[in-house]
């Protein structure tokens, strides 16, 4: 739940919440599937909202973009056909862009309305959808996949929180759709919570990756405007271990990020004892 309080967007729900203080509100439209909210704030750049869940702010968007797209992206190497699902802001995109090894780039967003205001109000993200590789899909992407199998080398699902759209992706009947529409050798990535937060969440979207993949991690980001500071990112893989990324951030790529690097990649994936024994189903 989200309400504003005066200058003060704040999420709140299950006994938790959080306030971030706002100057202007740029933007709301209820679209056929969720409420887009943009606002200025005092201290942390835009804020886009959706259904009254933070998405992202300028602040620390980088850190949440890269490590969704490099990470899986090193983790396989040399990935040539990419997809995303979700994302429709742009920000995978942009850091994918960077990469010129890659020859397809496609995303699948079910709301066109989130890619039209990104690019109004976010051109700093949805700088993304400039790149010619970019070929968009508006549909399901639990859908989607199923016409694409053993198509992508990587595979990455930038999506809300299961109470929207999202939903779909995060069950163990999409995670098999995954592995169908990947290429031998291909890696994907799911956006997977906080373990803070939503802990069965976390512990159902591991279970549903481990019935599916050989490999599985759950690699933690920090972003501190996200409810308890953090969010998780769970890459798997039936052909190698994702937690070792299969080459170096070559120059001069790893000099302009300023989150993701080749020591971070391994280290996202050790986990406090708490997290590990719910991972492991304790």
């Amino acid at each position: 739940m989200t309400r504003l309080d005066g200058k003060w967007v704040i999420e709140a729900g299950g006994g938790y919440g959080q306030c971030i203080e706002v100057t202007e509100k740029l933007f709301e439209t209820q679209s056929r599937f969720q409420k887009i909210e943009i606002y200025e704030t005092r201290k942390l750049g835009k804020l886009l909202l959706l259904d009254g869940i933070i998405q992202l702010t300028s602040y620390d968007e980088f850190a949440y973009q890269e490590m969704m797209a490099h990470l899986p992206y090193y983790a396989h190497g040399c990935p040539e056909r990419v997809l995303v699902i979700g994302g429709g802001d742009g920000g995978v995109l942009r850091e994918l862009s960077r990469h010129p090894e890659i020859k397809t780039l496609d995303i699948c967003e079910i709301d066109a309305e989130v890619i039209a205001a990104a690019k109004k109000f976010l051109p700093e993200l949805a700088c993304g959808y400039d790149d010619p590789r970019v070929n968009i899909n508006i549909a399901d992407g639990s859908e989607f996949i199923r016409s694409k199998e053993g198509f992508y080398d990587l595979i990455i699902v930038d999506s809300t929180d299961p109470g929207g759209p999202g939903a779909p992706l995060f069950g163990a009947e999409f995670y098999a759709a995954l592995k169908l529409a990947l290429r031998p050798g291909g890696v994907a990535a799911t956006q997977a919570e906080s373990p803070w937060l939503l802990p069965e969440l976390v512990k159902q979207l591991i279970t549903a990756s481990r019935a599916n993949f050989k490999y599985v991690g759950y690699g933690a980001i920090s972003v501190p405007t996200y409810p308890t500071g953090m969010i998780g990112v769970c890459t798997v893989s039936d052909a190698r271990d994702i937690t070792v990324p299969a080459r170096e951030v070559e120059e001069p790529l790893a000099s302009q990020l300023r989150y993701y690097n080749s020591a971070l990649h391994s280290a996202a994936f050790a986990q406090p004892n708490f997290v590990k024994e719910l991972l492991e189903g304790r």
